[in-house]
């Protein structure tokens, strides 16, 4: 395995915790959830088109159509996502919604390896990975209700 995607994985991890963290303390400041995630994507959707712009090809507009529409789906998914987990961070703490998050995005990796799906590459589920995902998971659980 590459080192530098593992370390990119890990640097990713900690921008993503304080991503949500950072979104969960401005829905309490705000107090109203909803009108803060919308602001958050408003953001977001600006950052994407500047980041879009820098790589512009107007062939991919051509190419949408061949994109499945519930593939793009994902989405909605991410902006429900990031609401469901900055609305949970401040009622159960950063660490344990982390946690729990973790725990249930190894356990759905494993299943989507295992089967290659959605592209991804065949890695049938082992018994130490078994063991492993048991210790990731009782870890989520210790520090949850620990």
């Amino acid at each position: 395995m590459k080192v530098y995607l593992i370390c990119l994985m890990l640097v990713l991890g900690f921008v993503l915790t304080l991503h949500l963290s950072m979104n969960g303390q401005v829905f309490s400041i705000l107090k109203n959830p909803r009108m803060a995630n919308a602001i958050f994507w408003i953001i977001g959707a600006l950052t994407a088109i500047i980041i879009g712009l820098t790589d512009w090809d107007p062939t991919v507009f051509a190419r949408l159509k061949d994109v499945p529409l519930w593939l793009l789906t994902a989405g909605v998914m991410g902006g429900c996502l990031v609401f469901g987990i900055s609305w949970t961070i401040p009622k159960l703490g950063a660490g344990p919604a982390i946690c729990l998050m973790i725990a249930g995005q190894m356990i759905t990796g494993l299943i989507f390896s295992h089967f290659g799906i959605l592209g991804s590459p065949v890695e049938p589920i082992s018994m130490a990975k078994v063991g492993g995902a048991v210790l990731l998971l009782a870890g989520a659980l210790i520090v949850t209700l620990g």
